[in-house]
This record gives structure tokens, sequence and C-alpha cells, in this order.
């Protein structure tokens, strides 16, 4: 490639600068982009705009380190998921970003929830779970047969529904028992039991 300058002039900016500061186009015949790299960007940058859309702003980082386009923050690699498939072997967002996000499309894609929904029905609970009033609202509680979002639940008592199965008539009973009237049955023929009256 002795046949490319050792400069070139830039169509944009009018600038003669040296040749590392193009990018490569093969279509040219010099085999050089004809705006430098800066008024392309600026010139994409533009164009973007042009149409409504922003573009991300290049924050300088380290080297062992990579910026977060959620949160903004610049952190080390040990707060990233490694990731084969992208370009740096990094995930895209950083390990608390990424939580959230997934968190997120996981109650909109299961119950169809988005953020805002999932905080009006908290907000409507007064952030406490619905059966023991006391521990904070967590985990989402749905019907299994409809898939019908009944409330929101501290883990326990979430917990606790899915081991009664949902059943209401386990659920008496319990509640029977706990308050001391236990179903002691009588067994009056196979497989017949007797109330306690």
């Amino acid at each position: 490639m002795s046949d490319i300058p050792a400069g070139k002039k830039c169509s944009r900016c009018r600038k003669a600068l040296p040749t590392e500061s193009f990018a490569s186009n093969r279509a040219m015949r010099d085999g050089l982009q004809a705006y430098c790299r800066e008024c392309s960007a600026e010139y994409y940058r533009q164009r973007q705009e042009a149409r409504g859309r922003s573009v991300r702003v290049e924050v300088p980082v380290q080297r062992g380190h990579k910026r977060c386009p959620q949160c903004g923050e610049v952190k080390p690699h040990d707060q990233w998921e490694r990731n084969k498939s992208s370009s740096d072997g990094w995930s895209s967002y950083c390990r608390p970003c990424r939580a959230e996000r997934n968190r997120v499309s996981y109650f909109q894609r299961k119950y169809g929830l988005g953020p805002a929904d999932l905080g009006d029905l908290i907000a409507a609970q007064k952030g406490v779970c619905c059966i023991c009033l006391t521990a904070p609202a967590e985990h989402v509680d749905h019907c299994h047969k409809t898939g019908r979002v009944r409330g929101v639940l501290c883990f326990s008592c979430n917990a606790a529904l899915g081991q009664l199965k949902d059943r209401p008539d386990a659920i008496r009973r319990a509640a029977a028992y706990v308050e001391g009237n236990a179903w002691k049955p009588t067994l009056v023929a196979p497989g017949v039991y007797q109330l306690p009256s």
C-alpha cells in the first residue's frame, strides 16, 4: 500500500491531517473516508439528533474498568459478568443494573406488570404483606391456575401459601390448628372420617 499518501485533507473541516485520522473505506480511491474521524462522529451525532434520537457520549475509561450505560458509573471489571459474545468480553450492564433489568423484564414477561404497576400494587397495600401485615411486600403472589396476580406478600407468607398448595380448605384447617382447634379426625369406616363437633 505504498500509494496511500502520508496525509489527507478532510472534506468537512478542510484541515490537512495524517492518514490515521481517517477511517478506512475501500470504495474510495485512496481507501480512506472523506471525513476525518472527528467530523464523521459529529456528522453522525447531528443526523441522529435530527431524527429525535440521542447519541451516547463517549467517556474516557481507564484500563480494567468499564462504564455502565444505565447508572453511568465507571466500575472495575469485577463488578461485571463475563460475556464471550460481546466485543470486550464483558456484559453490557454492571451487576446491580443487570439484576434490576432482569427483575423488571421478569415481572413484565411473567405477570404483565411494569415497574409502575408493581409500585402501585405495593403502594395500595401500604408496602406491607397482605397476610402478616408486618413484613415488607416483596414477592408477587399469583393464582397458579389462572395466572392472575392476587397481591404482593413477604417471602414467608408467599412460601406458606405455596406449601399449602393454595388450597383454601387446608389454609382454614391450618388457621383452626393455630387457634387451638385441632382437627383430630375419628375414623368411622375405611377412608371416612368424622369431623369434631
